[in-house]
């Protein structure tokens, strides 16, 4: 009786196990057929939650054309001091195949006008400037973008030029390609180069202006960026970046037909599918807490953060605990941590903020009379 009540728990739960994964499968396979993306490769991710939300052949090792120039230009970021840096042109920076901004040797120019170039005008003979300036050569310089790569664990990735121009050693992925766009973003200098869509920069020199080739500045509302990329060999790549209503989602594309409306269908749906919640506005939770030794005293405590986070949208279930003493001893100061409010959403804690003290208060002095008082008490 009981091994045959056995046979039936155990059947009931592979039965169980066999329809979510039923279940997952067609989830999966409905995003994939929904999405109908050209792209050989293509990755959608939140930066918030370190999830992708949609995947194909995402960690597959490929070409990536002229997205190489976000690491260009990240690494060029964190290792100049300024902007307004002066860069002399290196001769082997002129002439570089593909795209240019025509620098000439001789030239100098600053290290802004090379990151609009780079960013805007996919610029290589920038590219190859940038990397003579910081890293000696362009060998140097790829050694430096190897190692941001591995400081961002981008495990299937390997540069061997600044600018993305064929090589078979030159690769990434769709997944690392976001999450690379993503740390980019991370970055206030890279986002606002890489969201401008037409810049001029005027010098006693000469006069350039760099436009913008993101076509998702204009199709996509709450586009930020990112970067086009574009060879014989790699196809179509392109690595794009929103934000509506607190959420963030970088998309990515390698040898895309039609790249435009493959990040168009991926951004939307994205949006469609997360939003970001409010668990605790500043100050929203506040409290006064006895001080101990006084009769009615007390001293205000609040949360002086906030607290977000990114979920799918839809009902979740959310309980708040208060963690706080029944009484405080003094001296307070204002600022000081007294306690702390925690959030749990769907059984899972999701964080926390602290409450401190709102004002400050003093042990009251006491008198000479106030003394003889308390010995006679």
């Amino acid at each position: 009786m009981f091994k045959r009540n056995n046979n039936a728990v155990i059947a009931a739960i592979m039965l169980a196990v066999l329809l979510l994964l039923l279940i997952t499968v067609y989830a999966t396979a409905s995003v994939n057929e929904a999405m109908r993306v050209s792209a050989r490769a293509a990755a959608l991710y939140q930066p918030d939650t370190g999830r992708f939300i949609y995947s194909k052949n995402g960690k597959a090792r490929l070409p990536m054309a002229s997205t190489t120039k976000i690491m260009t230009a990240l690494v060029a970021i964190e290792r100049t001091d300024s902007l307004d840096e002066a860069v002399p042109i290196a001769e082997e920076a002129v002439g570089t195949e593909g795209s240019s901004a025509y620098l000439k040797e001789g030239d100098v120019v600053t290290m802004e006008e090379l990151l609009y170039a780079l960013l805007l005008g996919s610029a290589n003979d920038a590219a190859v400037a940038i990397a003579y300036h910081i890293g000696g050569d362009v060998e140097g310089f790829a050694a430096l973008m190897n190692e941001k790569a591995a400081e961002l664990g981008l495990s299937d990735t390997h540069f061997v030029n600044p600018h993305g121009l064929d090589d078979e050693e030159h690769y990434t992925t769709a997944e690392d390609l976001a999450r690379l766009g993503a740390a980019a973003l991370s970055s206030e200098t890279f986002r606002e180069i890489c969201s401008t869509y037409k810049k001029t920069i005027v010098t006693e020199e000469r006069r350039r202006t760099y436009i913008n080739h993101n076509k998702l500045l204009k199709l996509c509302d709450g586009a930020i960026g990112i970067k086009t990329g574009y060879t014989k060999r790699c196809g179509r790549c392109l690595v794009g970046a929103a934000e509506r209503d607190g959420v963030t989602l970088v998309s990515v594309t390698l040898d895309a037909p039609r790249d435009w409306s493959d990040h168009e269908q991926m951004l939307e749906y994205g949006f469609d599918t997360f939003e970001r919640v409010t668990l605790a506005e500043v100050y929203e939770y506040s409290y006064d807490l006895p001080v101990e030794g006084t009769e009615g005293k007390t001293v205000r405590v609040g949360n002086t953060d906030e607290l977000s986070l990114i979920v799918e949208k839809g009902e979740h279930r959310r309980e708040v605990t208060v963690d706080l003493p029944e009484s405080v001893p003094l001296p307070v100061k204002e600022g000081d941590a007294l306690g702390e409010v925690r959030f749990t959403l769907d059984g899972e804690d999701v964080g926390g903020v602290r409450l401190v003290a709102m004002e400050s208060a003093e042990e009251e002095k006491r008198g000479f009379f106030d003394f003889l008082k308390g010995l006679f008490k």
